[in-house]
């Protein structure tokens, strides 16, 4: 009963609680003063912040906070801390990894499983869908977050610390929203009923 007396988040809410954080996180490192190690902590600290107050928000305007983002903003937490205590940027950039990761794993043993995980994830998201739409759906979000997993740690090997950052903010959150808006025919053929096809909700943020 509860999913449904759930107050709708509109695209924009949506938006600002999956990438606020991530974009302050970037603004911080970027206007920080001081040596690379002290705008790396500022940031992380700034993104910790930003995680706790977006999961506020999302709770204040919807009187919910979704099982991705709790997992995504108890890893911030976590590894944002580790950061700040051992002064090593090398934790809070493995976090995408370890939130991609995880998602994978979940997502692969509800395929073998047979069991709907996405679907408990994601709740009342894609009304109408078909078991077949979710099952397809979970393929492709599958393949998703392995990708992604795996491109975070190529690409924090290889560049610096500002290079990973810029292509955490400028190149993941297009990427994502490009793979979101992709997999809208497939929902549509299996039944996603939404009035705007496009407010379908994107994967977490790692």
């Amino acid at each position: 009963m509860a999913a449904e007396t759930r107050t709708p988040v509109s695209p924009g809410l949506r938006m600002l609680i999956d990438f606020g954080p991530l974009v302050i996180f970037f603004a911080t490192n970027w206007l920080a003063p001081g040596a690379q190690i002290a705008k790396i902590l500022a940031a992380t600290a700034a993104f910790m912040v930003a995680m706790g107050l977006a999961m506020a928000l999302s709770w204040w305007k919807t009187r919910h906070i979704s099982p991705m983002l709790w997992i995504s903003g108890m890893l911030v937490l976590v590894f944002g801390g580790l950061t700040l205590y051992f002064h090593d940027q090398t934790f809070i950039q493995i976090k995408p990894t370890i939130v991609y990761s995880m998602f994978a794993v979940i997502l692969a043993y509800g395929l073998v499983t047979g069991k709907p995980l996405l679907q408990a994830l994601l709740e009342s998201a894609y009304p109408g869908l078909s078991a077949k739409g979710w099952r397809l759906l979970t393929i492709n979000w599958t393949g998703f977050f392995v990708v992604m997993a795996v491109l975070n740690e190529v690409v924090r090997h290889l560049v610096d610390w500002d290079q990973w950052l810029t292509f955490k903010t400028w190149a993941v959150i297009p990427m994502t929203l490009v793979f979101a808006m992709l997999n809208i025919p497939m929902l549509l053929k299996h039944g996603l009923q939404l009035e705007k096809p496009a407010d379908a909700p994107i994967p977490p943020e790692g």
